[in-house]
C-alpha cells in the first residue's frame, strides 16, 4: 500500500490519541446526523448523507477495536498496521458519495501518519495529513464540484498549513501529551473556524444549495467531524454544540441533480488482483450517475447511482467477485425525508429519536399494489415495495427496501406466492439479518404485520407471524377479466375467491355476501379494504357483513380488485 513502510511495533501513544478523537468524530457525527440527512439536496436529495458518514467513521472504530481483541494494547500494534486496517474498513464500510469521499479522506490522513513512522504528531504532520486528504477527496471525483465536502477540506487543509507556517512551535520527545494536545487543539479549532466559513459560503458556490435555503450537507458532516476531533484534543465536552446547527427548511424542494432519473444507490466492493479503479468509470457511466470507483489493486469500493444495478455489477465478474452489496431506494428516502419535514419532525426540534430508538430493532418491509394499501402498512410502520398491479418486485428493489429499512433487521411480507423466491434472493445478499414471510395476499399481509414485535429478532418474528397467519383466512371480489369458458360469468361480473379458490359469481352485492358468509364463520374481526372502482358504497358493504363479526372498513384504492377481505 502507498505511504506504508515496514518498521517494528513499538510503543506509540500517538495511536491512543488517534482512536481517541475517532471515537470523539463518531459521537460528534452521530448527535447530529438526522439534521446532516435532512440538508441532502446534492448530488442527490436521497437524505442520507449523514448516515453514510457516521457509518464510514464507524466502521473504522470497529477496526481499531478489532485488532485489540488479542489483549494487545493499541499503541504497541504498530502504525504500518493500524493504518491497513484503518483504510480497509473505510473502505469497506463506505456508502454513497459522502461515504465514499470521507473514506478516501481516512486514507490521505492514515497514509500519512504512516508515512513517518516514529514521529510524533506534531502541527506540521497535522498539515500535511490534512493536505493529503484533501487531495484524495478530489482526486476520487471525476468533476469535483465545488461548494461541497470537497471544498471544506480542502479550506480546511490550507488553513491549517497557513496556521503552521506562521507559528513557533516545535515538538521534540521532551514535548508531554498535554502539550501536544494543546497545541493539536488550537489547530483543530481553527479548522473548525474556516470550515464554517467554508460551509456558509457553498451556496454561492453550488446553485442547488441555494434555491433549496440548504448548506451542503457532507460540507457540514466535515465540520461535526473536526468539531468531535477538537473536543477529544481540548477536553472541551461543549466544543460539539458550539457548532452552529443548520436546519433544513420543511418546503425542501427545487430543481434537483439529473441523480433523481435514477432509483437506486448501488454500494458494492469487488476483491481480486490487479484491480485498476480508472478502467471502470466511463463503463459505468453508461447505466448511471454519481459514479465513484476507488481502492486499491485488491479491493475497489464502488457507488452508482442507477436503475440497473445488475448491469453495473456485471461489470466486474470477469476482474474480482463482487461482495458486500447495498441498494437503497432513493425515491422512497427521499419521500419518507421529506413528509418528515413537512410534518414538522426535523432534526431542529426539541429531541429527535434515532430510527432505530423510534421504530426498534425489527421492521416490516411489504409488497404492495397501491398507494392506500401502501398508506396503511406505512402507519404500522413498514417500509413498502411498489409491485405494481402484479405484486412482482424485483431482487433489486426488495434488497434496496430492505437496505433502506430504518431497523436492525427485517422481516419481509411478500404478499403474493410470486415473490417468494426474489424474497428470498434479496435476504441473502441483505447487509442485515432479515427474514421472509410468505403471506399471500396484501390483507394476510397486514394481519401478519399486527403481529410485529419490534424488539424480537427477524427470524422470531418471522415465526411469530406464520402462527399469527394460522387464524386467518383470505378472500375477495374482482371483476371478471374475461368470459369464463364454461358459461358461468361473462367479463365484468363479479367473481368471488377464498385463497385461490372460485367460490362465487355473478352480480357485486350477491357474490360479496357468498364471500362475507363463507369467510365469516366462527371469525370475530373482518376486514375489507375496498379497491378502485367499487360498485358498492361503504354502508352497503356493511349491511352485507356477518352481524357476529367486527368489520373494519378501509379505503386500499388497489386495482384489478373491488374487495379484499380478511377474516381473523
Amino acid at each position: 500500500m502507498p505511504g506504508v513502510y515496514p518498521g517494528p511495533a513499538l510503543p506509540d501513544p500517538s495511536l491512543i490519541r488517534f482512536r481517541r478523537i475517532v471515537e470523539s468524530a463518531c459521537e460528534a457525527l452521530e448527535a447530529r446526523r438526522q439534521e446532516i440527512n435532512d440538508l441532502n439536496v446534492f448530488p442527490v436529495a436521497d437524505g442520507d448523507t449523514g448516515d453514510n458518514m457516521a457509518r464510514t467513521l464507524r466502521a473504522v472504530l470497529d477496526a481499531l477495536d478489532d485488532m485489540t481483541t488479542d489483549g494487545r494494547p493499541i499503541d504497541e500494534i504498530g502504525r504500518n498496521e493500524i493504518v491497513h486496517a484503518v483504510t480497509r474498513a473505510a473502505l469497506l464500510g463506505a456508502r454513497g458519495n459522502s461515504g465514499v469521499i470521507l473514506s478516501q479522506i481516512v486514507r490521505g490522513l492514515a497514509e500519512e501518519l504512516a508515512s513517518r513512522p516514529g514521529q510524533r504528531i506534531d502541527p506540521a504532520l497535522m498539515a500535511s495529513a490534512l493536505g493529503r486528504a484533501a487531495d484524495a477527496a478530489y482526486s476520487s471525483v471525476r468533476e469535483p464540484q465545488e461548494g461541497t465536502m470537497l471544498t471544506v477540506i480542502r479550506e480546511i487543509a490550507h488553513r491549517v498549513s497557513h496556521l503552521v507556517a506562521h507559528s513557533e512551535a516545535q515538538f521534540d520527545e521532551s514535548v508531554d501529551d498535554d502539550l501536544q494536545d494543546r497545541a493539536l487543539a488550537e489547530l483543530v479549532l481553527g479548522a473548525v473556524r474556516v470550515g464554517e466559513e467554508s460551509v456558509d459560503r457553498g451556496p454561492e458556490l453550488l446553485p442547488l444549495l441555494k434555491e433549496n435555503g440548504v448548506v451542503d450537507s457532507g460540507g457540514y458532516g466535515m465540520v461535526v467531524i473536526m468539531s468531535g476531533i477538537l473536543a477529544a484534543l481540548s477536553g472541551d465536552g461543549e466544543a460539539i454544540e458550539r457548532v452552529r446547527h443548520h436546519e433544513a427548511p420543511s418546503g425542501l424542494g427545487g430543481e434537483h441533480h439529473t441523480s433523481e432519473m435514477f432509483r437506486y444507490c448501488t454500494n458494492f466492493a469487488v476483491t481480486g488482483d490487479q484491480l485498476e479503479a480508472g478502467r471502470f468509470r466511463a463503463d459505468l457511466e453508461r447505466f448511471g450517475d454519481s459514479v465513484l470507483v476507488v481502492g486499491d489493486d485488491t479491493t475497489l469500493r464502488v457507488h452508482i447511482h442507477t436503475n440497473e444495478p445488475k448491469q453495473a455489477m456485471s461489470l466486474f465478474e470477469e476482474f474480482g467477485e463482487v461482495v458486500d452489496v447495498e441498494l437503497e431506494d432513493m425515491h422512497e428516502m427521499t419521500a419518507a425525508r421529506n413528509a418528515r419535514l413537512a410534518a414538522g419532525n426535523g432534526a431542529g426540534d426539541a429531541v429527535v429519536a434515532t430510527p432505530e430508538q423510534a421504530r426498534g430493532r425489527c421492521g416490516v418491509v411489504a409488497v404492495v399494489s397501491a398507494t392506500g394499501i401502501a398508506q396503511l402498512f406505512r402507519e404500522l410502520g413498514a417500509t413498502v415495495v411498489d409491485g405494481g398491479e402484479t405484486l412482482n418486485p424485483s431482487t433489486e428493489e426488495l434488497l434496496a427496501a430492505i437496505d433502506s429499512a430504518p431497523e436492525q433487521e427485517v422481516v419481509v411480507l411478500v404478499n403474493s406466492s410470486n415473490v417468494i423466491m426474489a424474497a428470498e434472493r434479496a435476504v441473502g445478499l441483505a447487509e442485515k439479518p432479515a427474514a421472509v414471510v410468505p403471506t399471500t395476499s396484501q390483507q394476510a399481509g397486514l394481519s401478519a404485520a399486527l403481529a410485529l414485535n419490534p424488539g424480537a429478532a427477524a427470524v422470531d418474528n418471522a415465526a411469530s407471524m406464520v402462527s399469527a397467519l394460522a387464524a386467518v383466512k383470505a378472500g375477495g371480489v374482482a371483476p371478471a377479466a374475461r368470459d369464463d369458458a364454461d358459461g358461468r360469468f361473462r367479463k365484468g361480473d363479479a367473481v368471488g375467491f377464498i385463497d385461490e379458490d372460485l367460490i362465487a359469481w355473478g352480480e357485486p352485492e350477491q357474490t360479496l355476501r357468498e364471500v362475507f358468509d363463507r369467510l365469516g364463520e366462527n371469525a370475530e374481526l373482518m376486514t375489507c379494504i375496498a379497491g378502485e372502482g367499487a360498485p358498492l358504497s361503504g354502508d352497503q358493504v356493511r349491511g352485507l357483513a356477518p352481524p357476529a363479526a367486527e368489520l373494519e372498513l378501509l379505503d386500499g384504492g388497489q386495482p384489478n380488485w373491488w374487495w379484499l377481505i380478511s377474516a381473523e
